[in-house]
């Protein structure tokens, strides 16, 4: 029997970047309350303490540990998600784990099944396959009368690379560049258009700047069980903006009138002070600058996607979704709600409170993954990757 009601009480481990893009969700959003943190940066701790009356515990096994939390949402670096998720389900806790799930499939696994013991959801996620845009694609393509998906094309290109990074964030054994951080949201997007179940993977990838010892670039081709394809192209080397594609709309749907090359001129301005400077800027740093209080005008978005079905040519944007159809061209629209990332909460929600099987579950979140590590070894190879753990998607 379920006894766990409303608001769900979110105990965050990891108060980092990644922490930071959820922050406006968790303020807004009456369903989840923030109660619990811990985090190595003492100043961070602190400050979540004052922003809202939370308890600030030691390390994440008595996070873990505390009755009053009911969720625990792990935003910790990619290397650390199955250690900590095992020791939350462990603890009775329900997880959202940020992405990418992990860094090897058996790892994917152990969470899978510590989730199965404990009877506790596990979400994987935020990744931009929760977009309301991306969702309503994926609805007119199950029901819209436009046929079967045939191909997909996705291409983004954005700064990344060139953001303040920590050691780790460089080195691909521990889940650095752009492959894990990123592949993992335009796979995920891919595989949710596709219908989930991709049979290979052939892909290249790039690494051009030695100073940034790690993958900034890749190309990757998927062909699907049922022979439809998709590409998706990506680079984070700071160059083209490919938020100039999606009405200089940023990534998280905010408008964007950024100045050409700053990334690379504020990390050559920190010289050698590169991780000070991340820290700096992270919540609770002397550098940090909270969430607006107005809320964003359009929906998140992952760069250009186009899925072309047998009748129609579908195109997400922050805004909604363009059909192009054989004879005429129409846009529908999608209301921003004022919670961004609201379907975050939404799957977690029906899923804890409700007991609905959540779309982005442990098995979901392993068959990306297990997708986004095939880009690295077909790249290594020089030939395509089959995969064996892909799964449907939950429509």
């Amino acid at each position: 029997m379920n006894t766990t009601s409303l608001p769900l009480r979110i105990g965050v481990v990891g108060l980092g970047r990644a922490f930071t893009l959820m922050l406006p969700t968790f303020l807004r959003e009456a369903r989840v309350r923030l109660v619990a943190a811990t985090d190595p940066h003492g100043v961070a701790v602190a400050q979540f303490e004052r922003d809202f009356g939370g308890i600030g515990h030691p390390d994440v096994a008595a996070l873990c540990a505390a009755p009053d939390v009911d969720v625990v949402y792990i935003a910790t670096p990619h290397q650390m998600h199955a250690e900590h998720a095992c020791m939350a389900l462990a603890a009775g806790k329900h997880v959202l784990v940020e992405k990418p799930m992990a860094l090897t499939v058996a790892e994917c696994d152990a969470m899978t099944a510590a989730a199965t013991a404990a009877g506790r959801v596990l979400i994987v996620g935020p990744s931009h396959s929760f977009d309301a845009p991306i969702a309503r694609t994926r609805a007119l393509i199950v029901g819209g009368g436009f046929g079967l998906v045939r191909m997909v094309q996705a291409m983004y290109a954005t700064d990344y690379l060139y953001r303040p990074r920590r050691r780790e964030e460089l080195s691909t054994p521990l889940g650095g560049g752009v492959i894990f951080s990123q592949a993992a949201h335009q796979i995920d997007i891919v595989r949710l258009l596709g219908g989930g179940l991709v049979r290979s993977i052939d892909a290249c990838t790039g690494s051009w700047d030695p100073a940034r010892p790690t993958e900034g670039a890749y190309s990757a081709l998927l062909r699907f069980a049922d022979g439809a394809y998709a590409s998706a192209a990506y680079t984070g080397y700071g160059r083209f903006d490919g938020d100039e594609m999606m009405d200089n709309i940023g990534e998280m749907g905010a408008p964007k009138n950024a100045e050409h090359g700053a990334a690379r001129r504020r990390l050559r301005a920190a010289a050698s002070n590169e991780e000070a400077l991340k820290t700096a800027r992270n919540y609770g740093g002397n550098a940090y600058v909270p969430p607006a209080s107005d809320t964003s005008t359009a929906h998140p978005h992952f760069g250009f996607v186009l899925a072309s079905c047998e009748r129609a040519d579908l195109r997400p944007t922050p805004t909604g979704v363009w059909i192009y159809e054989d004879d005429q061209r129409r846009f529908e629209s999608w209301p921003v709600d004022p919670v961004p990332r609201v379907e975050v909460i939404d799957e977690l929600v029906r899923a804890v409170i409700d007991g609905v099987p959540p779309r982005h579950d442990g098995a979901w979140g392993c068959a990306t993954l297990e997708a986004t590590i095939a880009i690295l070894d077909a790249a290594k190879s020089g030939g395509p990757v089959v995969l064996h753990r892909q799964v449907a998607v939950r429509d």
